[in-house]
């Protein structure tokens, strides 16, 4: 049971900086120009990732102030995301894990 709920817990969070990047990599394709919002299949992808990644980016834009017109908060996030799922992940699952045998 500690392992799956490992398991799952992980693959969330991957998943999120999976929607963070793919987020970031959007939103700059549009910024030049290379992809267009007014085609239907690109908004709904947009639209669905700034929709999952707004909760967990936007207490990070509110602190943290453009460099130089560059949102560097998914920057952040991501470092943060990939540091909880390396190293405190494992070390808060680890006593649930050997309990459970």
């Amino acid at each position: 049971m500690g392992s799956f709920l490992y398991f799952i817990v992980s693959s969330l969070l991957g998943l999120m900086i999976f929607a963070i990047f793919a987020n970031a990599i959007i939103s700059w394709l549009v910024a030049f120009d290379v992809i267009n919002l007014r085609n239907q299949v690109v908004y709904n992808i947009a639209k669905f990732l700034d929709a999952v990644t707004r909760p967990i980016l936007a207490p990070f834009q509110r602190i943290i102030p453009p460099l130089g017109g560059v949102d560097i908060s998914p920057i952040i996030v991501l470092l943060i995301l990939q540091g909880i799922k390396a190293y405190l992940l494992p070390m808060a699952f680890a006593p649930l894990v050997a309990l459970m045998g």
